[in-house]
């Protein structure tokens, strides 16, 4: 596609908000599909959702909401579009046609999963609550809405220690993060059943390398996903969700930072708070960072293509949807 001049005029004010994470070469790539796809979706009352870990060129040049995943859906909810593109995965398109079940939901790319949600099914749940009779079923918004189905009420990083407090019982399973329900049974008294789930970016952060990084940069702060095993959730200074952790590293009086999630959301760190610095951390393997691969899976050229052809589109169970939007909603109703 031809970086032409009407595109230049066209996406310029975009470029100046990330012209510092990224240079004006590879923009030049970019903003053709950019205004493209800013076009047709005013054509087509069409919104774009951009979850926080994903890129620049999409998180500022096409979306219409930028946020954490169910934070996207009720916005989406709320508007008169006829249309929702999800730039996120599986799960979080699930949640906005939950949400928004007269809508029209696109997903890029249909394999663009989740460990924590593949990790767990409807069945699996059948059978917890076939152990453990009359104990109440907290499912993450990292699920299934098949696992939504036989929740009693969900929950996010945000609010997790929140709802299992407030549901008022001496013992909750928890399901599917094993890190995240470790996190909440640290947080309270309540006996906490958990499931073995683990999203891969977040499992993947290297507690050496972490202190390393730590002791060759006197007074730098750790922000961290709750989503990380405990050991590095015990070296961090703040703990939150992917909003909060961006919330912090604006407010805080410290100028540097590692910062253990998903490395999208750095750009936007960047961007809001240039005289700061963010430090990613090796994974594991030795890689320079832990990007999710799935959320990677959302392109411009994906968007253009799903938003022309109108698919591939997010089809469910009308039964399933009716069952797995009451926990969205009763978790709704108790953090008002």
């Amino acid at each position: 596609m031809e970086f032409s001049q009407e595109v230049k005029k066209a996406t310029d004010p975009i470029y100046k908000k990330i012209s510092k994470v990224m240079p004006e070469i590879e923009w030049s790539i970019h903003a053709p599909y950019i205004h493209k796809i800013n076009k047709l979706k005013k054509e087509k009352n069409a919104v774009i959702l951009a979850h926080n870990y994903q890129t620049p060129e999409i998180y500022h040049g096409i979306a219409d909401f930028s946020a954490d995943s169910l934070a996207l859906a009720v916005e989406a909810s709320k508007t008169s579009a006829d249309i929702i593109v999800m730039a996120g995965v599986h799960f979080m398109a699930e949640t906005a046609k939950l949400m928004s079940p007269n809508k029209k939901v696109l997903l890029p790319d249909m394999k663009a999963g989740c460990s924590l949600s593949s990790s767990i099914t409807g069945k699996d749940v059948r059978l917890l609550k076939e152990k453990y009779p009359g104990v109440p079923v907290v499912s993450y918004v990292n699920t299934s809405a098949d696992v939504k189905a036989e929740t009693d009420v969900c929950c996010t990083s945000a609010n997790a220690v929140k709802i299992v407090k407030s549901l008022g019982v001496k013992e909750v399973i928890f399901l599917p993060d094993d890190y995240l329900a470790k996190y909440v049974a640290s947080q309270t008294d309540i006996k906490i059943i958990s499931w073995k789930g683990i999203c891969i970016v977040h499992d993947q952060f290297n507690e050496k390398e972490i202190n390393n990084i730590r002791k060759n940069n006197p007074g730098i702060k750790i922000i961290a996903h709750p989503e990380c095993q405990q050991s590095l959730l015990d070296l961090a200074d703040f703990i939150g969700s992917t909003s909060k952790l961006l919330k912090y590293s604006q407010t805080s009086d410290c100028s540097k930072f590692i910062v253990l999630t998903e490395p999208g959301i750095i750009h936007q760190m960047k961007i809001s708070m240039p005289s700061k610095t963010y430090l990613e951390v090796p994974g594991l393997d030795g890689c320079s960072c832990n990007e999710c691969p799935y959320m990677r899976l959302n392109t411009l050229e994906k968007v253009l293509n799903c938003l022309t052809h109108m698919k591939p589109e997010l089809q469910m169970d009308k039964e399933i949807r009716k069952k797995a939007y009451l926990p969205i909603k009763r978790m709704l109703d108790m953090s008002k």
